[in-house]
C-alpha cells in the first residue's frame, strides 16, 4: 500500500514508518519535525521565519495577531502544505497524527483535510496529544487525576492551560466534528486516549506506540556506588506532567541519601541530546498524571531504565502483567519519596525492573508488530474493540 502519514508527535510516525517499510509498504511522512525535537520527515511543513517568537519577527507576529487576529505562523504552515499538494495525492491510506496535524488554525486544518480526503482513498485519525474529544473528556473529571489536575485545583492557572483549553472552543469543536465525519475510524495510541474514546462509534481500538528498540543501546543496569536519577523537563508541558512533584520529592531524597545518589536535571534539550543526557542513569522521572507511557518513558524503558510514569492498575490489567516494568508515578510527594527510597535501598529491584522494562518494549511495542496492527485497522471499516495485544 501507499501510505501518507501526516504530522509528527514524539517520533510516533517515524517509528511506525520503520515498521511499515519492513512490511513492504511505500510510506511518506509529512510533518514539522515536532518543534525543537527535530524528528526527520520526508516532506517538511515549516513556517520559516515566522516560527520565531522573539525579535522583530516576534513583534510583527504579535501585532498581526492583536490587530487582525491573524497568526502568520499558521498561514505560513498552510502555505507550506499547499506547496506539497502535488505529492499528497493517490495514497491508499492517509493518517492524521491528531485533529490539528499541521498545527495551523481550525479553518486551515479543515481545508487541508478536505484536500486529503478528496485526493486519496481512506482517511484515518490518531488520538495522540490534546484535541477536542480528549480535553472535553478530561473536563468531565471522571478520573482521579489527569493533565488538567493543576487547573482544577487552581483555576487561576488557566493561562498556563490555554493551549489545552482552546480545544473546547467552538472552532475546534466544529473542526473535530468535521474530521470525524471524514475519517474511516480513529485509533488510540495509549490507554489515556483509549479511556476517552472507548464508547465512540468510530473508535477502532488501541495500537500502542511503536518503539524501535533495536536503535537503543541496551545494557542491564549495574548499580555500583551511587544510584543516578534523571529528571528531564519540557517547560511547555511541565505543569501538565507534574514535574513539581518530582522536584519536591528529589529535595527530600537528596537530603536523605546525600552522596549515595546523583541527580541530573535537564530542561528543553533536543531529543538526541535528551537521550544522551540520561545514558548513565538508573532511574528516569517522566510524569505523574498519566495512566500509560509516552515516548520519553518508552524509549528509556527500551534502554532498560526504571521509569516513573503511568503504570497503575489500568495499565497492568490491560497488559496482564505480573511483574513491574515501570514505577507508577502519582501526584503524591510522599508516595514518590517512598518509591524512590525503596529503589535506592534495593539495587537488585532496580536491576530486575530494568530488565523487565526492556522485555516489555520488545514484546508489546515492536514497530513491525504494531505496523501489522495498523494494517488490520486500516482494512476494517466498522467498529471493533480488540483486546490488544496478544502475542503474535
Amino acid at each position: 500500500m501507499r501510505i501518507l502519514l501526516v504530522g509528527e508527535y514524539s517520533g510516533l510516525h517515524n517509528n511506525l514508518k520503520k515498521g511499515l517499510l519492513a512490511l513492504g509498504h511505500h510510506v511518506t511522512l509529512l510533518g514539522n519535525r515536532d518543534g525543537f525535537k527535530g524528528y526527520p520527515v520526508d516532506l517538511q511543513i515549516t513556517a520559516g521565519i515566522w516560527e520565531k517568537r522573539s525579535g522583530a519577527i516576534g513583534i510583527v507576529r504579535k501585532t498581526c495577531m492583536k490587530m487582525f487576529g491573524i497568526d502568520l505562523d499558521q498561514i505560513a504552515r498552510y502555505r507550506s502544505f499547499r506547496k506539497n499538494k502535488h505529492l499528497l495525492k493517490n495514497y491508499d491510506i492517509v493518517q492524521l497524527i491528531n485533529e490539528t496535524a499541521l498545527q495551523t488554525s481550525p479553518k486551515l486544518e479543515r481545508k487541508a483535510v478536505e484536500f486529503l480526503k478528496e485526493h486519496n482513498e481512506k482517511l484515518f485519525l490518531l488520538s495522540c496529544g490534546d484535541d477536542h474529544h480528549y480535553i472535553s473528556y478530561l473536563l468531565k473529571r471522571q478520573l482521579p487525576y489527569s493533565i488538567l489536575s493543576a487547573y482544577f485545583e487552581d483555576p487561576a492557572l488557566q493561562n498556563k492551560f490555554r493551549y489545552s483549553l482552546k480545544y473546547v472552543g467552538q472552532d475546534y469543536k466544529d473542526l473535530s466534528v468535521f474530521i470525524y465525519n471524514q475519517i474511516e475510524g480513529v485509533i488510540a495510541t495509549d490507554l489515556d486516549y483509549h479511556m476517552a474514546l472507548k464508547d465512540h462509534k468510530k473508535y477502532l481500538g488501541l495500537a500502542p506506540n511503536p518503539v524501535d528498540h533495536t536503535s537503543f543501546d541496551y545494557q542491564p543496569l549495574d548499580v555500583k556506588d551511587r544510584v543516578v536519577i534523571f529528571h528531564g523537563i519540557n517547560s511547555l508541558s511541565s505543569i501538565k506532567k507534574g514535574s513539581i512533584f518530582f522536584d519536591k520529592a528529589l529535595e527530600v531524597v537528596k537530603k536523605k541519601y546525600g552522596d549515595k545518589i546523583i541527580v541530573i536535571r535537564k530542561e528543553n534539550v533536543p531529543h538526541k541530546d535528551y537521550i544522551k543526557s540520561y545514558e548513565d542513569c538508573h532511574i528516569l522521572l517522566d510524569q505523574v498524571y498519566s495512566y500509560d507511557q509516552g515516548y520519553n518513558a518508552l524509549e528509556a524503558m527500551a534502554r532498560g531504565k526504571v521509569v516513573f510514569t503511568g503504570a497503575g492498575k489500568e495499565f497492568t490489567d490491560h497488559y496482564r502483567l505480573d511483574d513491574s516494568v515501570a514505577i507508577d508515578a502519582t501526584p503524591e510527594v510522599e508516595d514518590l519519596i517512598g518509591k524512590l527510597s525503596f529503589l535506592i535501598e534495593n539495587p537488585k529491584a532496580l536491576i530486575k525492573i530494568g530488565n523487565n522494562a526492556r522485555r516489555f518494549i520488545e514484546k508489546y511495542h515492536d514497530p513491525i508488530a504494531i505496523a501489522r496492527h495498523y494494517e488490520s485497522y486500516w482494512k476494517l471499516n466498522f467498529t471493533v474493540h480488540p483486546e490488544f495485544l496478544e502475542e503474535e
